[in-house]
């Protein structure tokens, strides 16, 4: 099997180059200060996209970025503090008019820097917890921000609500073979095809979420599970959680509603369907984890184009 051992991935979104200076949030006047400081950087933000010069998050002075619908402090690389803004419509055309300028992680993520993709990751899974927590899960009234942006607070009734991380877990099944079990959904394109996947359920084990999750969508039971790694999916607060398990037979059966389609595939299948198969985005976990198992970097129809 081919992950047996240390195994070692470089997860794109799972590099980071930046301190959160957690401690800092807490402090009243956090903002005055960053903003009274030289080196204080501001990584706009709109619907999810940043701007970027070249293959680099564009970081503004403070005065460059004078309104935004909140703030959060992300925290400090070698030059200061960083500081995300989530702007409004009015100010982002006001920002950058050209909507082409506004760049996305799933498209740009793969080719930053540690830091510029730790701070992209980071800026879009914590806008993203904000844009569906405005309102208190117990009385629904509007909460405020607050503790640098890493809180939201109901007036009402003085509860405090943090960010969420929903885990799910991802899974190269392999078979007696060596031959990687890829699955297809319906509303994908025709010859597309990733792992397989699914969320940890409440008082489950990320173990038994390998279990049930591979026996529910491709009727298949796992053993030898092992763990690869992981890397944050902010689309839109996940944490992805890879392993590779080894199944006895090939016998499969998909659940007909999320997989559609199951397939067993060899390294020589890859190779030589390469030209027409679409893969997973390179940014994620699922690309990474299929190349090593691959052993190498996979060139599919999608980026052929």
């Amino acid at each position: 099997m081919q992950f047996r051992g240390a195994v070692q991935l470089d997860l794109p979104l799972a590099r980071a180059a930046l301190d959160r200076d957690y401690l800092a949030r807490t402090r009243p006047e956090l903002f005055d200060e960053l903003w009274s400081e030289p080196a204080t950087r501001v990584l706009p933000m709109f619907q999810g996209a940043v701007l970027l010069d070249a293959q680099a998050l564009r970081l503004l002075p403070v005065e460059s970025v004078p309104s935004a619908q909140y703030r959060v402090y992300l925290g400090r690389d070698e030059i200061g503090p960083v500081v995300l803004a989530v702007l409004s419509e009015n100010a982002a055309n006001q920002l950058e008019p050209d909507t082409k300028n506004w760049h996305h992680l799933r498209k740009t993520g793969a080719g930053l820097s540690d830091r510029d993709a730790g701070l992209f990751t980071q800026g879009l899974a914590i806008a993203n917890w904000h844009s569906t927590h405005q309102h208190c899960p117990r009385c629904g009234t509007p909460t405020l921000v607050e503790s640098g942006g890493w809180v939201r607070r109901c007036f009402k009734d003085d509860t405090e609500h943090y960010p969420r991380t929903d885990p799910a877990v991802i899974v190269a099944v392999i078979d007696e073979q060596d031959r990687i079990l890829l699955g297809s959904q319906g509303v994908w394109e025709e010859n597309r095809w990733s792992i397989l996947a699914g969320f940890v359920e409440p008082g489950e084990s990320l173990e038994a979420a390998v279990s049930r999750e591979m026996f529910e969508e491709a009727g298949v039971t796992v053993t030898e599970t092992s763990y690869l790694g992981s890397q944050a999916w902010p689309f839109p607060y996940s944490l992805m959680l890879g392993f590779a398990a080894r199944v006895t037979g090939a016998s499969t059966t998909p659940d007909g509603d999320e997989i559609e389609k199951l397939r067993w595939f060899t390294r020589e299948e890859i190779a030589a369907e390469a030209h027409s198969l679409l893969l997973p985005n390179r940014i994620s976990i699922a690309r990474s984890i299929i190349e090593h198992w691959y052993g190498s970097e996979i060139v599919s129809a999608s980026e052929a184009k």
